[in-house]
């Protein structure tokens, strides 16, 4: 069995979704321990405890050690399962997270699935909603499988409450695909929206965006939520090439000016193209799993995140895969994915 300590890297709970889903897709088990043990509140939180049920749930797993607050876990898969799965949070706690365990099995399942998820869809420090319709799904779906997502209802923190459900018809074989050269843009977009919140907050910060970036009014888009459970505000830039879009993201908070936020996102979004690289800080961390599912892949990124050194250090334990990281000029890395030999 594998032992995995949760408190080295980046010290979260991305150390506990990237074993549960590559020991579900490997077969091996494993125990965790000093889960979450880097953060303020360490052990299991409630969204870390639905991603933990989700790969039981999937996976008809032996489970000790799930129960909020919990700093150890064993998890032994068994068979993969598809089918129909609905899990819940309970909490604002990324819904979207728990996708992110669970999606890599069902990607090579003996059939199609679909996934509710309910919880938070856009959250700080969490892929929102978007990024995954537009910039992380289109990517796993030109390996082979095809997932097509639905967002019912958005949810913010703190009440959460969102909704959205993901269909996935899966590959016998996930093909490896490269990333390596950065195509023209053909636009960037930006998007603001509010819920139970002043139409201003978003007018404000598409304001700062289309000064900032240059950007003609029929690129700035304000949109208002009206279903969701609680108030929320998130700004987008999209940025679109070719055969690839980038979504930065920023949220609304108490004391921070619209445009504080607004500038915020145009700096990420201007360090991308800046750098040049194809694939943004944020997704790098993102594609590691598929392409090691892959069997192979490559891209360029810029500066690497703790999450993708750490998604790096947990596959190697899991998978027969070597992962080369080469830095080059001007703060891109390449990341190569292969079968060890």
């Amino acid at each position: 069995m594998l032992t995995i300590d949760g408190s080295v890297g980046e010290g979260g709970g991305q150390i506990l979704r990237t074993s549960l889903a590559l020991s579900m897709v490997s077969g091996k088990p494993f125990r965790i321990e000093n889960i979450r043990a880097a953060r303020a509140k360490p052990g299991l939180l409630r969204q870390h405890l639905t991603a933990v049920n989700a790969a039981a749930s999937i996976s008809s797993a032996k489970v000790v050690g799930a129960e909020l607050g919990s700093s150890t876990l064993t998890f032994h898969p068994g068979a993969v399962r598809a089918g129909e799965y609905a899990f819940a949070v309970g909490t604002a706690g990324s819904a979207t997270l728990v996708l992110q365990t669970a999606l890599p099995a069902l990607l090579r399942a003996s059939g199609p699935s679909k996934l509710t998820l309910e919880g938070g869809t856009h959250n700080p420090a969490a892929p929102p909603f978007d990024f995954l319709a537009k910039t992380f799904l289109p990517i796993v779906n030109r390996m082979g499988p095809t997932v097509t997502e639905e967002l019912e209802r958005p949810g913010f923190y703190p009440a959460g409450g969102g909704r959205f459900h993901v269909s996935i018809a899966p590959a016998a074989h996930l093909t490896p695909i490269e990333m390596m050269e950065a195509s023209p843009m053909h636009r960037i977009r930006a998007r603001a929206v509010v819920a139970n919140l002043p139409r201003t907050i978003a007018a404000r910060e598409l304001k700062v965006i289309g000064a900032m970036l240059s950007l003609p009014e029929a690129m700035l888009i304000l949109e208002e939520v009206k279903n969701s459970f609680g108030q929320g505000n998130v700004v987008m830039i999209e940025v679109e090439s070719e055969r690839h879009v980038e979504v930065f993201t920023g949220f609304g908070e108490l004391r921070v000016r619209a445009e504080a936020v607004a500038s915020k996102v145009v700096e990420e979004a201007r360090d991308y193209i800046a750098i040049g690289a194809s694939v943004s800080r944020c997704l790098a961390d993102q594609l590691l799993i598929p392409m090691a599912l892959a069997g192979g892949g490559r891209f360029r990124t810029g500066p690497l995140s703790r999450h993708t050194t750490t998604n790096i250090d947990v596959i190697a334990k899991f998978m027969d895969i070597a992962i080369d990281v080469i830095e080059e000029p001007k703060r891109v890395w390449t990341i190569t994915l292969a079968r060890k030999s």
